[in-house]
């Protein structure tokens, strides 16, 4: 229980301390300047602000689309528009991520798999104990049943009840 109550209050104030900071951390920053003023200036200096793209050919600073995903073409082509960083393009990011969220699938996948067939290993291993068990209870059962038989033998031969046809009747006594 004392486990419980500790790890309750760890995650307590991790919680609490996470507010705190968020909580400083969200005073009013004056606004950063437009990304067209940025324009014909260099990339580096245009991504400084999240909220732009960067317009290799053309040299502009635009405002991210947020209404889109992705930016139009008519508003700079993905393999020349840059975002976050100068040194990745849209089109190479696209293809990066999907590769990197194709594996992770695959390798959920291959865990979730791994975990059934492992699963399955178990219960075989679980299922062929049961069985074995099974087989010696009754084999034990079998050899009490035949030395019960073996003494009740005994007692009916010790007392002149001993059938030796077993379909005799009992009034020959």
């Amino acid at each position: 229980m004392s486990g419980v109550r500790g790890a309750s209050t760890v995650a307590f104030v991790f919680i609490f301390l996470g507010l705190c900071v968020t909580a400083e951390g969200q005073t009013p920053s004056p606004a950063p300047p437009p990304c067209a003023l940025r324009s014909n200036s260099s990339c580096d200096e245009c991504l400084q602000n999240v909220a732009c793209l960067w317009c290799e050919p053309s040299k502009l600073c635009i405002d991210y689309p947020v209404g889109k995903i992705l930016p139009p073409k008519s508003l700079c082509p993905l393999n020349d528009a840059r975002w976050g960083v100068c040194w990745v393009n849209f089109q190479i990011l696209i293809i990066t991520m999907s590769v990197l969220a194709g594996l992770i699938l695959i390798g959920i996948l291959v865990c979730c798999l791994c975990c059934c067939k492992c699963e399955r290993i178990g219960n075989k291993r679980e299922d062929a104990k049961a069985e074995r068990q099974t087989r010696m209870r009754k084999a034990r059962q079998k050899e009490r049943r035949t030395e019960m038989q073996m003494r009740h033998d005994e007692i009916r031969q010790k007392y002149g009840l001993a059938k030796n046809n077993p379909y005799a009747r009992m009034d020959d006594h």
